[in-house]
Parts: structure tokens; C-alpha cells; sequence
């Protein structure tokens, strides 16, 4: 472990130094996941998780000295790693960096007598960046998720006046994600300047659609107060307009 080679003694070295722990850290964490997954073995003794100034990081066991030259991180992240599911055990695990972070900081801060002024400082360059908590639970939110049963009530088709079955159509979550993904993405590009012909507002893929059979017009199912269930059951709809003209839109 290099962690007590380096002694920042200004404002500006101590952050350099936070930075380089950090990103360390967060490589651990996020980039490198798997590798760290794999030496965290809950077999081993305690194992702490080191960030060096190098933005490297290391999985080792703690200094034998006491007390250290550094405040040490964290001990026993291993044992944890195959109680919770990893999501969870990654973001404890991020939380208690931070907190090593800010102590290992502040550390030096005390050892080379930073005052209030410079202490202020240090906390708000420090503050400025995400903490590692923050990018590791970023980082799971970017992984691929279902999507939402909110979404799949869209219906909007690329053929017009080719009756009821193609113009009601709309997509039940079934098959695999990234269909979903590619059909909302199609129809978004298709059919992205029309427009409601109750309110007058643009489609989205996230709101329920209806075409009227007669007109061609499209709606959304709350303007027209269509729900997909009741839509399924009409064999040929028409909006409001056309159904108290006597005479039908060709």
C-alpha cells in the first residue's frame, strides 16, 4: 500500500490528493466491479478498499500498525458481498469511502494546521464533486430496466384508414425490452408532429392514442375518455365530432 507516501500540505494538494483517491475509488466501484467483486472474497480476514493519490485502488488487509499513519477505510467489506444483493452491497460500500475520503482530507488538514478559512475551502472544493456514492448509484440507474406498464399504453400505428385492428394497436409488454425500446423510438420519430385533435397537443409514447376510423384523427385516450381496455372491445371508433354528424367524414 502507497497510502502514507504522499504529504500534501496546502489547500490545493490535499484536494489533488482527495482527487486522486476518489477516482480511484470510483474505478473500483464502477469500471473495474467485476475484478473488485473477485478479490473481495468473503473467505479472506477483514479487507479494506484503498484509493491511492495515483487513482488507483487496492483491496488489502488493514495496516498492522496502531494507530495507522492514515485513518484506514472501512474493514470487513468482504463479508458483506454475498448477504445483499450487489447493487446494495456496491452502495455501502460507497458510502463508507466517502466517509474515508472526507477523514483521510481532513486528516492532513489537522496534521499541517489548516485554519477555519482554509478548512471552509477545502470543504467546498470537495463539495463540488459527486461523492462516490453519488456515481456508483448513477451507475446502476444507467443499467437496462423493464419498462414501466405507464408506457406500454401507447397506440399509434403508421398505416391510416386501414381499420380498427391497425389503428388500435398498441404495444403489451411482451417480447424482449429492447423491441419495446426500438418500437417507442420508431414511433416517436413517425409520429412526433401529430397532434391531438381534441387538445391540440404533440404525441408522446408514453400517453395513450386512438385514431378515429372515420376521420382519421388521432386522440389521446383521456381526451376522448378511451381507456386501452375499453379500446380492445370497439370495433370501429369514432371520435366525438363524427359520431354526432349524421353524415360520416369520408
Amino acid at each position: 500500500m502507497d497510502g502514507g507516501v504522499y504529504n500534501p500540505r496546502t489547500v490545493e494538494e490535499v484536494f489533488r490528493d482527495y482527487q486522486g483517491r476518489r477516482n480511484g475509488l470510483i474505478k473500483a466501484l464502477t469500471t473495474d466491479v467485476e475484478r473488485f467483486y473477485r478479490q473481495c472474497d468473503p473467505e479472506k480476514e477483514n479487507l479494506c478498499l484503498y484509493g491511492f493519490p495515483s487513482e488507483q485502488w487496492e483491496v488489502n488487509l488493514p495496516a498492522e500498525e496502531v494507530p495507522p499513519e492514515l485513518p484506514e477505510p472501512a474493514l470487513g467489506i468482504n463479508f458483506a458481498r454475498d448477504g445483499m444483493p450487489e447493487k446494495d452491497w456496491l452502495s455501502l460500500v460507497a458510502v463508507h469511502s466517502d466517509a474515508w475520503l472526507l477523514a483521510v482530507a481532513y486528516y492532513f488538514g489537522a496534521r499541517f494546521g489548516f485554519d477555519k478559512a482554509d478548512r471552509k475551502r477545502l470543504f467546498n472544493m470537495i463539495n463540488d464533486l459527486p461523492t462516490v456514492f453519488d456515481v456508483v448509484a448513477l451507475s446502476s440507474k444507467k443499467q437496462p430496466a423493464a419498462v414501466s406498464n405507464h408506457s406500454s399504453t401507447k397506440s399509434k400505428s403508421n398505416t391510416k384508414g386501414r381499420g380498427s385492428e391497425s389503428q388500435l394497436k398498441y404495444a403489451k409488454m411482451q417480447g424482449n425490452d429492447e423491441e419495446d425500446e426500438l418500437e417507442e423510438e420508431d414511433d416517436e420519430d413517425e409520429h412526433g408532429d401529430t397532434l391531438c385533435g381534441a387538445c391540440g397537443e404533440n404525441y408522446a409514447s408514453d400517453e395513450f392514442w386512438i385514431c378515429c376510423d372515420i376521420c382519421e384523427r388521432w386522440f389521446h385516450g383521456k381526451c376522448v375518455k378511451i381507456t386501452p381496455a375499453r379500446a380492445e372491445h370497439i370495433k370501429q371508433y369514432k371520435c366525438p365530432s363524427c359520431s354526432s354528424n349524421k353524415r360520416a367524414r369520408p
